[in-house]
């Protein structure tokens, strides 16, 4: 049936064509961050250490850097195809996830067990991660031209608040499906995401006035893009993604034994609801904010500094260490994991649209898919770091909660941020040194300038 282009027309609105099936898409495959839900119980009932199974969550982030990176140019051609790609892996992914815990339940210790749920949780999925994560962004920007960042940010923020949405679903499951539970609540998750992502993958379309570029003269390769600015201006861009998105797994990872090393251990899973709600509030926030800005790039130098800030203060006051029962140094723990978790959040958001303001719009998501590579090496370096450094700094200390005996390393989290925070002023040199201003940035600049010399002129 031929499309109509009457105005208003569902077919031709902005937000039943790119935000409703964006958020579709976000919102499902972002429900990955409920890793640490289940991820012990996993391990427990297929006969593994949590620390085993984790490496699923690594790879997960891992494949979704290097999908998006190695399949930007099958989004950048045709989103349908992409976003079916992402339908089918990440619900396939998740269904067979659950196979393999099922078969790791009948055969304690099974390698097959866990290799199964590598391959499925962190190879399959991973691609969908990608494919899914990518294939919205360009079309939000194409349809929300005027407001990028708004767009782009409500879509990723989805991603964001995945993980506070489903957590009491997830939790609510695990506690009624009984003996195998665990299981069962990747079945049954498998059916429900496929439903929505389908429905996104049925609703996403591009504005019909979007004339795509496909002959080399329209559409140069990625690195002639790249080239078109200095190659220390995308250097520095996906440099400071990747500390930013490092520091924040570093201290995210750690976020549930920190609350319970300063005596939250009874409003933890409260804590991370509110901890996601801001991953997604800084997402949306500042992006948005981003676009009345000449240069996005600001927004990046306030991330930082704000991170630098409440890290240093944590760090001067001993906070994870000296926190329990000191209201003051538990607030400061707290704005912290807050202020860290929106910049982890803001840090995604602007990215397509700080590639776009320097580089166009003709290959923006092949471009966004190679600068999400930085999140995949990330997702292998910023847990185990953190894992790392708890592990070889400090002694594990005996804390009673709710009558059972919790292990927490309160000297290991705080080190933690010794590392975070010099990284995180690496980031902030990077960003004021190597990412130059974009064009707006600079002819409103220079506006300025000659609008000062007019009028010392008069």
């Amino acid at each position: 049936m031929e499309e109509t282009k009457t105005k208003g027309g569902w077919r031709t609105n902005k937000w039943i064509r790119a935000a409703i099936p964006a958020l579709l898409l976000h919102c499902s495959i972002g429900t990955v961050y409920c890793w640490s839900i289940f991820s012990e119980e996993i391990g427990n009932y297929i006969g593994f250490s949590k620390s085993k199974t984790e490496w699923a969550f690594s790879f997960a982030i891992f494949f979704l850097g290097m999908s998006a990176a190695f399949l930007g140019n099958v989004v950048e051609k045709n989103i349908h195809r992409s976003s079916l790609i992402a339908t089918i892996c990440f619900a396939g992914g998740m269904a067979g996830t659950g196979f393999f815990i099922y078969y790791g339940g009948l055969h304690q210790g099974s390698g097959l067990a866990l290799a199964g749920i590598y391959v499925c949780y962190g190879f399959i999925m991973g691609i969908g991660l990608g494919t899914g994560y990518l294939s919205p962004v360009k079309t939000l920007m194409l349809w929300f031209k005027d407001r990028k960042g708004l767009a782009t940010g409500l879509a990723v923020a989805g991603f964001g608040a995945a993980k506070a949405i489903a957590s009491p679903i997830m939790t609510k499951l695990l506690n009624s499906l009984g003996d195998g539970g665990i299981y069962k609540m990747f079945f049954i998750l498998a059916g429900v995401y496929f439903v929505m992502m389908f429905v996104g993958h049925l609703l996403l379309k591009k504005p019909d006035d979007w004339h795509e570029p496909t002959n080399k003269e329209e559409k140069p390769s990625i690195i002639a893009v790249i080239k078109t600015k200095p190659i220390k201006n995308y250097i520095g861009i996906w440099i400071m993604f990747y500390l930013n998105i490092t520091c924040g797994l570093a201290l995210i990872s750690q976020e549930k034994s920190i609350v319970k090393a300063i005596g939250l251990a009874g409003v933890v899973g409260v804590i991370s609801t509110v901890s996601a709600v801001f991953n997604a509030g800084g997402r949306l926030g500042f992006s948005a904010w981003a676009d009345k800005m000449k240069d996005r790039n600001t927004i990046y130098k306030m991330i930082f500094i704000l991170s630098i800030a409440a890290t240093a203060l944590v760090i001067a006051t001993q906070g994870i260490k000296n926190g329990e029962n000191n209201t003051f140094l538990i607030i400061l723990v707290l704005a912290l994991i807050f202020i860290v978790n929106a910049g982890y959040g803001g840090g995604f958001s602007n990215v397509p649209t700080l590639l776009s303001d320097h580089y166009g719009m003709g290959s923006i998501s092949a471009l966004h898919g190679i600068t999400l590579s930085a999140w995949g090496f990330a997702g292998l370096t910023g847990n185990q770091l953190a894992t790392w450094i708890v592990n070889h700094f400090g002694e594990p200390v005996e804390k009673i909660i709710d009558g059972h005996v919790v292990m927490v390393n309160p000297t290991g989290y705080q080190t933690v941020l010794y590392v975070t925070v010099a990284l995180y002023i690496v980031s902030l040199l990077i960003c004021l040194l190597l990412v130059s201003p974009t064009d707006k940035a600079k002819e409103a600049k220079a506006a300025k300038k000659a609008a000062k010399e007019a009028a010392k002129a008069n």
